[in-house]
């Protein structure tokens, strides 16, 4: 990670999350708010991705979309061909046609021979970890200026970037205690019921690393009330960014032996299709904040490409209506 963050040159706001476009004309949708196509198209615009095509899946199995209701775009106020493409070019500087192949390659080369819940599993990781390198990049920016206010006005004042800085990592703890009754109740019941005893580390690690998460938190708040003058100040946010660091360099090695050594049973586990697409909806069900009103905070942790793949995984939802609330996750203001 380095310490490219401690140059003046480096904006604290750059360390947030991205917001999304705020320069470019409006971009008005035409068509069902609740097709898969719509949603994929407001999350790459939003998101610095270009739009996939629609996945060859879902109309077969008649999930989200509304073919009888297309999804048009409208730019500006003229709303014309050529206003579409400029805005794409202003959007996608250096974007050329991808060849259909290609497309396929990136986006769907575990498809077809990975098990759903193990391809959410590993997004989830990915996610995760890079919100927890965030957050730590972050702390050790605020630790090397002590209490001095953001480099970037937009962040505000330094109690503002703490408070912020505390919302997030609440809403990462929230998505990775989530996580973790999801592999206990979902996914590791399948690998015991094959081996018992399959996922006991993995169980142990879970344990070991709520102790932090929690510490963490309590850091966290004694930051909120400190003044920056007093005297164990910088002590605290020192020993904030160790903490964090321990749980990062943890949660690492955790996901790391779970994508390597676990996951990969999975094909030993043969897994019939049903019980495959059940155990995916149970995810769902069981991360119902990451899946709701942090879900657009999930995505952000990923490559547009693996959060394309994410939005796949939730159009093969089976329950309808839970399918078109977290499409409304994505989509909502």
């Amino acid at each position: 990670m380095g310490n490219c963050l401690r140059t003046p040159e480096k904006l604290t706001a750059e360390i947030l999350p991205n917001t999304g476009a705020t320069v470019y004309p409006a971009v008005r949708f035409y068509g069902s708010p609740k097709s898969v196509l719509d949603a994929y198209t407001r999350f790459a615009l939003l998101h610095d991705a270009a739009p996939p095509p629609p996945p060859p899946s879902a109309p077969a199995r008649g999930r989200g979309f509304s073919p009888e209701i297309p999804v048009t775009l409208q730019v500006g106020s003229q709303g014309s061909r050529d206003a579409l493409l400029r805005f794409i070019d202003s959007k996608f500087p250096g974007l050329s046609p991808t060849p259909a192949p290609a497309v396929k390659a990136e986006r769907g080369g575990e498809e077809g021979t990975t098990s759903l819940v193990v391809r959410v599993t590993r997004l989830q990781h990915k996610s995760m970890t890079w919100h927890l390198e965030r957050i730590v990049r972050w702390a050790e920016d605020m630790a090397t200026r002590g209490g001095r206010r953001a480099i970037d006005p937009k962040v505000g004042t330094w109690k503002m970037e703490v408070r912020k800085f505390g919302r997030s990592y609440s809403e990462l703890l929230e998505v990775m205690m989530e996580h973790a009754q999801m592999e206990e109740r979902v996914l590791f019941p399948i690998f015991d019921r094959a081996d018992r005893g399959l996922s006991k580390a993995a169980k142990e690690e879970h344990a070991r690393d709520l102790p932090l998460m929690n510490g963490i938190k309590e850091i966290i708040k004694s930051v909120e009330v400190l003044e920056s003058s007093s005297p164990n100040y910088r002590e605290t946010l020192n020993n904030l960014c160790t903490r964090l660091k321990s749980l990062l360099g943890q949660c690492k090695q955790h996901f790391k032996e779970e994508d390597l050594e676990l996951l990969p049973m999975m094909e030993a586990v043969e897994l019939s299709k049903e019980h495959d697409e059940s155990a995916l909806e149970q995810c769902f069900v069981v991360m119902q904040g990451a899946h709701g009103r942090l879900l657009k905070f999930l995505l952000e942790g990923l490559p547009h490409h693996d959060a394309m793949n994410y939005l796949d995984l939730i159009s093969m939802c089976r329950d309808k209506e839970r399918m078109e609330f977290m499409l409304r996750m994505v989509v909502d203001e």
